[in-house]
């Protein structure tokens, strides 16, 4: 059993006990046959606040960015990718307007 770590960027940090700013790096237990989506279950189970901003039902919501390994989540990596001790989970909030 092995770690990845999950961090969580800017506002979003207000979702896991930040102040909207800065980052919280977060080290989330995984085994074997681990998943984006099951860290980011297990994370979101924990901080009820991110599962609402999270996800829309069994989906990610369109205000959050996903990025695995430095790789936004749809490009190279869908919910399903497996992942191993080591990998990096980003959660980046949107940023919208002119």
């Amino acid at each position: 059993m092995g770690t990845v770590a999950v961090e969580v960027v800017a506002w979003v940090t207000k979702f896991v006990g930040g102040d909207g700013s800065g980052r919280k790096v977060f080290d989330e237990p995984i085994v074997p046959g681990a998943t984006v989506r099951s860290v980011l279950e297990g994370l979101s189970t924990r901080y009820p606040e991110l599962h609402a901003a999270l996800w829309e039902k069994r989906e990610l919501g369109e205000h959050i960015e996903v990025l695995v390994n430095d790789a936004v989540l749809g490009i190279a990596h869908t919910l399903e990718s497996p992942l191993r001790p080591g990998d990096r989970l980003a959660l980046l909030g949107q940023f919208t307007g002119g």
